[in-house]
């Protein structure tokens, strides 16, 4: 699990670095400290903090003033996170995007990745449009390797 300074967190959160220390001082963000004694915040802390924003308090982004820019979508399956690797070979390039603890990787153009200025480290959004959902086990330990029976 990551952890963040006091300032890249309130970059991710979009609030000022003195907002974030105030929050920090009064409770608000639970935070671990370093041996210096300087505070870290972790990826799971910044999740909770952007899920209790309203939509109407999150920062509009510049492009949103942008004529011609999409500025909403009907998507209702967004996660928020972060990019931790672009790659990019030939016309294709691969985006894995950091939500919470776990990678979501797209496989996106090329011109798309350009396009959008997809860069490590930039928030970024995984809007999920699908008809097919899979579901999988993981293997079972080899305690149990044996299937639960039903009580009858």
């Amino acid at each position: 699990m990551a952890r963040l300074t006091p300032r890249t967190a309130a970059d991710r959160l979009g609030i000022s670095y003195s907002t974030m220390k105030q929050w920090i001082y009064q409770g608000r963000v639970r935070t671990t400290q370093t041996a210096g004694g300087h505070h870290r915040i972790a990826d799971t802390e910044i999740e909770r903090l952007l899920a209790r924003r309203s939509p109407t308090s999150r920062p509009q982004a510049p492009e949103a003033q942008v004529p011609g820019v999409i500025v909403a979508l009907s998507s209702r399956n967004r996660l928020r996170g972060f990019i931790e690797e672009v790659r990019v070979d030939g016309v294709l390039g691969q985006v894995r995007l950091r939500i919470g603890n776990q990678l979501l990787t797209a496989v996106i153009t090329r011109d798309a990745i350009e396009e959008l200025k997809l860069r490590r480290g930039d928030d970024a959004l995984a809007i999920i449009k699908s008809t097919e959902v899979m579901i999988g086990r993981e293997a079972a330990p080899a305690a149990r390797a044996t299937p639960r029976r039903r009580r009858r």
